[in-house]
């Protein structure tokens, strides 16, 4: 028998609710797209990197995340539609100084790197963070300050030298203790470890294992600056690094020696890693 007009359309109707889902619904929460990642690790490294370079040449591993970073940047009026390229360069460091202060970030808290804080606000709706990093908590370590990440790494580095005590002439978040080190102890991150009772042989050894463990290091000579004789070490990728800090990081990266005159490195050579990369080399 045939349905009258008005039965066959309830019937179409239900018809179609039933392979379309409830009214207005598009798609269901599982056909939803994953939000793409950004990989704090290589996004933090090429910000150290890539204003050292003389070019334009991205940091390995780092350019996807570091595109959807300058993209969410050019969205908020913070960066010029033309640098976004994948080079962290100084102008999306400038940028992302900028949008930290706008969270209300102030001092070391706005030095351009992305912390994990400001990256996941960023990258709200987005993208997501992977691989997240980050100095931990201060404390003290003698009579000086430094974070739990550059203590567990000193620790590291103590282990592997048999466990030779590292007697720190100078700490982190230091801003203006010594006028010879330029800013690079304004951070976190960044020690300055006596050489005394070592000859030029355990000198290398000390720089060696910290270079293993994840840090910039240097044997560093009163023939350099006005200063005695001491090791040099910047944790790479600590996000609390002062500027002067960052580019102490990149330079070494790129085979410098991590002074004003970015000499040629004089240090031992060992494979580059963060502290991170030499944790998981470990497992």
């Amino acid at each position: 028998m045939k349905l009258p007009t008005y039965a066959a359309a309830l019937v179409a109707t239900g018809l179609l609710a039933s392979l379309t889902g409830p009214a207005g619904a598009s798609e269901t929460p599982a056909a939803r797209k994953p939000l793409p990642s950004v990989n704090m690790e290589a996004t933090v490294k090429a910000a150290q990197i890539d204003p050292r370079r003389p070019n334009n040449k991205l940091t390995p591993g780092a350019k996807a995340s570091v595109l959807l970073v300058e993209r969410a940047l050019r969205d908020r009026r913070l960066l010029a539609a033309k640098y976004v390229d994948g080079h962290y360069g100084t102008t999306t460091v400038a940028a992302f100084t900028k949008y930290q202060k706008s969270l209300g970030y102030k001092g070391i808290a706005a030095n351009g790197l992305p912390g994990k804080a400001s990256l996941t606000k960023l990258g709200a709706g987005r993208f997501r963070v992977t691989y997240a990093i980050g100095p931990g908590p201060r404390v003290p370590s003698g009579r000086f300050i430094l974070n739990t990440r550059t203590k567990k790494m000193l620790a590291e580095a103590k282990r592997r030298l048999g466990g030779r005590n590292l007697v720190l002439d100078q700490g982190s978040y230091n801003p203006g203790g010594d006028p010879t080190s330029k800013g690079t102890h304004d951070g976190g991150g960044v020690v300055d470890i006596s050489v005394k009772g070592m000859n030029a042989a355990t000198r290398t050894k000390v720089v060696r294992e910290l270079r293993r463990v994840g840090f910039a290091a240097w044997v560093r000579s009163p023939r350099q600056g006005n200063w005695p004789w001491h090791i040099h070490a910047t944790a790479i990728n600590d996000t609390d690094l002062s500027t002067p800090a960052q580019h102490q990081v990149g330079d070494y990266y790129l085979g410098r020696n991590g002074l004003a005159n970015r000499g040629k490195d004089d240090g031992p050579k060992v494979p580059i890693r963060t502290w991170e990369e030499y944790q998981r080399a470990r497992r």
